[in-house]
C-alpha cells in the first residue's frame, strides 16, 4: 500500500549544537490601542519552547537549541503572527503587535452526528496513525476539530479555531496543535497538513520518564530529523544511512488514478468482467524505475547557504535513503526494492521545487517542498517528535545492544 506525506555545506559540530542555546524576549501589544496584552501564548512551532505574556504583555523563552523556528503569537480573538527566526547564542528581541480579528462567513457545514463520528474515525486514523504510538494518542477535545468530507472527491479535510490538546502516552509528550489545514486524498493515498505544535512534557515517575525517554529514541533514530542532522554533522554513514539516486518515470500502461478509481466505482456492482480489468488497472507499478546503487555523498546534494544554521538539499530525480540498523515492518507496494537488498527501512524524497531548506535542527523549513514516501511517511501525528529533542547521550538503541 502507498503511503505519502507532505511536509548548506559547512560542518558544525554536534558539541556546538547543543552547548549553546538561545533567548528569545520581547512584548506583545494589540496594534490599534498599542496596549499590552496579557496571557498570549507565545511558542516556538514544533518544539518544546512556550509561554504566556505577562500582565505588562512581556515574555521570554529561554533555552532554545539552535535552529531556524516559526515563533507564533496567538491569542483568541486576535489574528496570529507568526515571524520566522534563526535562534544562535545570542539573545533575540522580537515584539509583536496583534491585531483583533474580523470574523468572516466561510462555508456553511452541515452535518448530523453519525456522519461527524465516522468523519472523526477516518481522521483519527489518518491523523494520529494506526501504530501502537497512536493507540496511545488521545485528543482530548475532539468536538473543537471541524471536518469536511467530499464524497464525489474522496477526501477528507479538516482544521481547528484553536489548540487541538493530544496526550501522547507512548512519547510522553503533551501536543498543542493549531490545526490551520488537513487533507486527506483516499483516492491517491495523499496526507498533507499545516499547523503549529507546541510539546510539552507530561507529568509522569522516574521510571515512566526512562520508559518514555526509551520509546522518544526508538522514534529518533532512522527518522527524516535523524537523516538531515547527520547531513549536518558530517557523520551520516556512521549513523547507518546510505542515499542513492531513485530515476522515475510514469508507467505508460497504467491509466491515471482519478480514470481507474472512476471506473472501479462505476463497474463494482454491474459488471465483473469490466472491475476486474479496472483492478488488475490499479494494481500495475505507477512507474518505470531505476535505482543508481552507486552511494552518493553529502555535498552531491547539500549546498551552503548565505544563513548560518541553514542549508539547502537537491538532486535529481528523486532521492533513496536506506537506514541499515533497523528493518521494515510494513509492504509498501509502491516502494522501488530490488531483489538482493536487505529490508532495511527504505524512504524516497521527491522535490516539489527546486531544492529544500533544513536547519541544524534536521527540520525541513521550506514549505510544502518535500513528499515522503515509505518509512517515513508512517511517522503522523503519534510518531512527530519536537525538533529540539535530543537523545540522551546515555541511551544505547536496541540495534546496538
Amino acid at each position: 500500500m502507498r503511503r505519502i506525506i507532505f511536509i548548506a555545506l559547512q560542518l558544525l559540530s554536534p558539541v556546538f549544537l547543543l552547548a549553546q542555546t538561545g533567548i528569545i524576549t520581547g512584548r506583545v501589544l494589540r496594534a490599534d490601542t498599542k496596549e499590552p496584552l496579557a496571557k498570549v501564548s507565545v511558542f516556538l512551532s514544533n518544539a518544546t519552547v512556550g509561554t504566556t505574556t505577562s500582565e505588562d504583555g512581556t515574555y521570554t523563552l529561554r533555552g532554545i537549541r539552535p535552529g531556524q523556528y516559526d515563533l507564533v503569537t496567538t491569542s483568541v480573538g486576535y489574528e496570529e503572527q507568526t515571524q520566522q527566526v534563526l535562534v544562535g547564542s545570542q539573545q533575540l528581541t522580537i515584539n509583536a503587535e496583534l491585531k483583533p480579528q474580523v470574523m468572516q462567513l466561510g462555508e456553511v457545514i452541515v452535518t448530523d452526528n453519525a456522519n461527524w463520528k465516522n468523519n472523526y474515525a477516518m481522521f483519527l486514523t489518518e491523523f494520529l496513525g494506526t501504530s501502537a504510538n497512536a493507540k496511545q494518542c488521545k485528543i482530548t477535545n475532539p468536538h473543537d476539530v471541524t471536518l469536511i468530507y467530499r464524497r464525489s472527491k474522496k477526501t477528507l479535510e479538516a482544521f481547528s479555531y484553536d489548540f487541538i490538546n493530544i496526550e501522547n502516552k507512548a512519547l510522553g509528550y503533551r501536543v498543542k496543535f493549531l490545526l490551520k489545514s488537513f487533507k486527506a486524498d483516499k483516492l491517491n493515498n495523499l496526507i498533507s497538513w499545516q499547523g503549529r505544535l507546541l510539546y510539552e512534557d507530561l507529568p509522569g515517575s522516574e521510571a515512566q520518564k526512562r520508559k518514555w525517554e526509551e520509546k522518544r529514541q526508538d522514534t529518533y533514530y532512522g527518522s527524516s530529523l535523524h537523516f538531515f542532522r547527520s547531513l549536518v554533522s558530517g557523520n551520516y554513514a556512521k549513523e547507518g544511512f546510505i542515499m542513492n539516486i531513485l530515476a522515475r518515470r510514469p508507467n505508460p500502461e497504467r491509466p491515471s488514478q482519478e480514470l481507474i478509481q472512476r471506473k472501479i466505482d462505476k463497474f463494482q456492482m454491474v459488471n465483473r468482467d469490466s472491475l476486474n480489468y479496472w483492478v488488475r488497472m490499479y494494481e500495475l507499478p505507477k512507474y518505470q524505475e531505476k535505482l543508481y546503487r552507486q552511494p552518493i555523498m553529502p555535498d552531491q546534494v547539500v549546498r551552503p547557504t548565505d544563513r548560518n544554521g541553514l542549508y539547502g538539499i537537491s538532486f535529481p530525480e528523486c532521492l533513496y535513503v536506506i537506514y541499515t540498523k533497523k528493518h521494515e515492518t510494513m509492504d509498501f507496494k509502491d516502494i522501488y526494492r530490488p531483489l538482493d537488498m536487505e529490508n532495511f527501512e527504505t524512504s524516497v524524497v521527491t522535490l516539489y521545487k527546486p531544492y529544500a531548506m533544513f536547519d541544524n535542527n534536521g527540520a525541513v523549513v521550506s514549505s510544502q517542498s518535500t513528499l515522503f514516501e515509505g518509512t517515513w511517511s508512517k511517522s503522523k501525528v503519534a510518531e512527530l517528535l519536537p525538533v529540539d529533542y535530543v537523545p540522551s547521550a546515555s541511551y544505547t538503541p536496541p540495534y546496538l545492544k
